[in-house]
């Protein structure tokens, strides 16, 4: 199998690197020079069929939304809709974080639903199939993890969240550290317990090359995943994080050297004064990598509003150079989200996407606020509901409340702005 990041390195232009410059508005070339250096990843599995993405350096911002059951809510029809949802309103991958029922089943249904690359965290599985298996999750054992991770590929898992980052020397740094939230990564929490129960190495981390056989095979993308990302404001930006961060610089460079696609996720709970520094230090340590990051959420105080707390950090963090953006949901550390929760944070994403695009990309990404605007100018409702990036919403607030004078809204009515003064502009060219 030759991957993409073989085929840009030896001057090839795949199929997959022409569609994304067409979808982009950038030219091939540069397309295939970013996916040799690893400054652009194309999550898109061998045994996969569908339109491809881009992620990274000098491409539009890209959303992924989360989906999954549990084991209080073992519903895959109910996480299909939510991935409908969630690709309806503009996401442009979906993770499956499943960890209740069947979940070989639960992955290949959603695999053959869902037309986007899709993601998972293999050691969800492993460490449940070994808690079932050995009586605890600390009992799973390397072919354990590494049969699962190869089970995804083969099935056709685009990208993996792999926490490879987390190792001995850093668990030990954590335990110092006290923090408040400790670890808030199920996968980082996973691991630790099994690094502290068996006093040995992540197998993640001290086989690393066998996990770059692995994605080499099928073209799989590694999300080197942030296990000891912050959980809470209190916790931004200390030790144990820009530790793990500085060892997935190495496994980045080892990636890339494999010919293996790498991407590397970013934190959570970040204050707004350290998301740009947060993004710079990434690509300076990981060298340009594609970062995928979770929000941030830039203040722990509003459950249930923590889709609007995403999108403010995720803007300033794409903004800042961030690639990717993991949608929060209002349920965010609440509960499992709802098919409306899923959309609202779609929505959120995306307009934190759009708005850090309109900086990185200006002269591509303006004409669609163009065209709203001029829309607005015109009092072109329709024209306006086509543009908007949430065309239904826009919709039926207007037509919830219709006013009297369909040419207006009824904020201002008659007193409307934009017609008096086309109204006397009219009168004075005359």
């Amino acid at each position: 199998m030759t991957t993409q990041m073989e085929l840009a390195r030896r001057g090839v232009i795949s199929e997959e690197m022409r569609y994304i410059a067409e979808r982009e508005d950038v030219s091939a070339e540069s397309i295939r020079r970013k996916v040799a250096e690893g400054r652009i990843v194309i999550p898109k599995n061998v045994n996969r069929e569908f339109p491809p993405i881009g992620i990274g350096e000098g491409l539009r911002v890209k959303v992924n939304a989360n989906i999954g059951t549990s084991r209080d809510l073992c519903d895959v029809n109910l996480e299909l809709r939510k991935a409908e949802a969630a690709i309806e309103a503009g996401a442009d991958t979906i993770m499956d974080l499943s960890t209740g029922g069947d979940l070989d089943e639960i992955r290949r249904r959603i695999l053959r639903e869902v037309k986007v690359p899709l993601g998972t965290v293999p050691i969800y599985q492993a460490a449940i199939e070994a808690q079932s298996r050995h009586g605890a999750i600390v009992e799973m054992t390397e072919d354990d993890i590494f049969n699962v991770i190869e089970r995804h590929a083969k099935d056709g898992v685009d990208f993996m969240t792999v926490h490879c980052g987390v190792t001995r020397e850093s668990v030990e740094r954590i335990i110092r550290q006290r923090r408040l939230l400790g670890i808030v990564s199920r996968g980082g929490t996973f691991l630790t317990a099994w690094i502290i129960h068996n006093q040995e190495e992540n197998p993640l981390y001290a086989n690393y090359d066998y996990l770059l056989e692995i994605a080499r095979e099928y073209d799989v993308t590694l999300s080197l995943g942030d296990g000891l990302r912050p959980g809470c404001i209190h916790d931004a930006t200390d030790k144990p994080q820009i530790q793990e961060l500085l060892i997935i610089g190495e496994l980045v460079k080892r990636a890339r050297e494999a010919g293996v696609q790498a991407m590397v996720e970013g934190p959570g709970h970040i204050p707004l004064d350290q998301i740009e520094m947060n993004v710079k230090l990434e690509k300076s340590i990981c060298d340009g990598a594609p970062f995928y990051v979770l929000g941030p959420l830039v203040t722990d105080v509003a459950p249930g509003y923590d889709h609007i707390v995403g999108a403010i950090g995720g803007a300033l963090a794409a903004m800042a150079g961030a690639d990717f953006l993991c949608y929060v949901t209002p349920s965010e550390h609440l509960a499992l989200p709802s098919v409306e929760d899923v959309r609202e944070g779609v929505i959120a994403a995306r307009i934190a996407a759009h708005a850090a695009d309109l900086v990185r990309r200006r002269e591509i990404e303006a004409q669609w606020d163009y065209e709203i605007s001029k829309a607005r100018a015109d009092l072109d409702w329709e024209r306006q509901f086509k543009y908007a990036i949430d065309p239904l919403k826009a919709r039926m607030i207007r037509e919830s409340r219709s006013p009297r004078q369909q040419e207006v809204c009824t904020m201002c009515g008659e007193f409307c702005a934009i017609k008096l003064l086309k109204r006397y502009l009219i009168h004075a060219e005359h």
